[in-house]
């Protein structure tokens, strides 16, 4: 192959790439107002810039999409945990830089945590199985970092998995209210916190005195 026939190539898979990329962008955009389920994919190719029939060089289905928008959303959740796991290793030294972590995140990838919370009990079965695949995934990680820690690392398998199936879903479910909260009422998301923080307080002192 030429230099020239090799340019050429490689322009049109850049160019296949942006495409991809836009129809992902845009997706993102429009299942945080209507849920994959409802998609319209002349919608979706209008906001592309692309006719109907092009979806499909890039995407088998709208499922094929939904699996893309999970890996591409839990990216940057991975990006947070990793995060936060960097943190001071004791339990309670984690509580307030996590909750911090988290809200921090939310504000600045909205579009990926609305996905999530909305497809997590959404109408396409094969990409809300994949987000709980994946929130399962964050659980296994979490509870071998708790096996680690002084005072659990006598703990249970499943003790250390309950544990972190709890904190786990305590962190889902301030995001999603954080979504929720009135932008213009900035003390409903200081609430939020405030009672994020005392979940996992809680969650702490049961780990303190609970014997495995």
């Amino acid at each position: 192959m030429s230099r020239v026939q090799a340019d050429v190539t490689e322009t049109r898979q850049e160019r296949k790439e942006r495409t991809r990329e836009a129809i992902l962008d845009a997706a993102l955009d429009l299942v945080g107002e209507e849920g994959l389920a409802a998609l319209s994919l002349r919608q979706l190719t209008r906001a592309v810039g692309i006719v109907p029939t092009a979806f499909y060089r890039h995407f088998a289905s709208v499922e094929e999409l939904g699996l893309a928008l999970v890996d591409r959303s839990f990216a940057s959740l991975r990006g947070m945990i990793r995060e936060a796991r960097r943190g001071n290793p004791a339990l309670s030294g984690v509580i307030r830089s996590s909750v911090a972590i988290l809200v921090e995140h939310v504000h600045a990838e909205r579009t990926y945590f609305r996905f999530i919370a909305r497809e997590r009990f959404g109408g396409v079965p094969v990409v809300r199985q994949a987000i709980r695949h994946e929130l399962e995934l964050f659980e296994r990680e979490l509870a071998t970092d708790l096996a680690r820690l002084p005072n659990l690392d006598t703990w249970s398998a499943e003790d250390l998995r309950v544990m972190a199936n709890l904190v786990v879903n305590a962190m889902v479910s301030t995001a999603e209210d954080i979504l929720d909260a009135p932008p213009e009422r900035p003390q409903v998301e200081r609430e939020i916190v405030r009672t994020a923080e005392k979940q996992l307080r809680l969650i702490v002192v049961g780990a303190a005195n609970w014997r495995s």
